[in-house]
């Protein structure tokens, strides 16, 4: 960090960030292995995800700006940017991860199956079959077996509904998760810019300020000029007032050394 504060302030100021988040990262797994309750390991689960998205966006950014003063670095500095911005992908990587592996453990431990009772289909007026005579067992079979196939159709009708449903699902979500994404990208553009104009805008007030104050000076000198000379062309033999550069004192009246009188 040291090095990149030599080369840039505000490299060196979004690798501290990220460091900081690194370290949150490292201290919220080592918590998690420790928790043992589901809800809570969700929780914290969804913690650590926050905090790899702010992770990400930052190294973003990072890489923004290395790019914005590649012209002004040397080769090798710029490589040292490289490296740090391919070390820092490749920990967030690592991380994100370990989020996959415990969210996987996590969903086999809410995997329950369940197992209910087989529902009875009550039937009213059965006729035992020593009572039956061979048609009525015939027809009795084939009502059951109609029975049996209609349940089957009414049970592929509802599976296939399922699977068209399901479909136009993933679509809809795989849709708004790329928007999503779109409009993530979008939003750090629009804060990378708003940040350079803050900047810009810094430095135009402080070139406004300083024009201010040199037009405040050069005002004070010309009025001071002008008051000088009005003191001069009222009061000319006013000795305390010394003559200005390229102002020449009133020439005094001549008097003639002969008169025709």
């Amino acid at each position: 960090m040291d090095s990149l504060s030599r080369v840039n302030e505000e490299l060196a100021e979004i690798e501290g960030q990220i460091s900081d988040i690194f370290r949150a990262l490292s201290n919220g797994f080592q918590k998690l292995e420790k928790i043992k309750d589901s809800n809570r390991q969700s929780r914290q689960l969804e913690e650590l995800t926050a905090k790899m998205r702010e992770c990400k966006r930052l190294i973003k950014e990072f890489d923004r700006e290395s790019k914005d003063f590649e012209y002004k670095n040397d080769s090798d500095t710029n490589k040292i940017l490289s490296e740090r911005k391919q070390s820092m992908i490749k920990e967030l990587n690592s991380y994100v991860a370990l989020k996959k592996q415990y969210a996987s453990n996590l969903e086999n431990k809410r995997v329950d199956l369940f197992e209910g009772p087989g529902e009875g289909f009550a039937e009213e007026n059965v006729l035992l079959a020593s009572n039956m005579s061979n048609q009525q067992l015939m027809d009795q079979g084939n009502q059951m077996i109609d029975e049996t196939d209609q349940a089957i159709e009414r049970s592929k009708k509802v599976v296939h509904e399922t699977i068209d449903v399901g479909t136009e699902t993933a679509a809809a979500l795989k849709a708004q998760t790329e928007q999503m994404s779109r409009i993530v990208n979008e939003l750090d553009s629009i804060h990378f810019s708003i940040k350079k104009a803050s900047k810009l805008v810094k430095e135009i007030g402080r070139q406004v300020a300083t024009d201010r104050c040199i037009m405040a000076l050069l005002f004070l000198i010309v009025v001071g000029v002008i008051a000088i000379i009005i003191v001069k062309l009222v009061n000319p033999n006013n000795k305390d007032i010394r003559d200005i550069p390229g102002l020449a004192p009133p020439a005094p009246s001549r008097k003639l050394l002969w008169s025709p009188n």
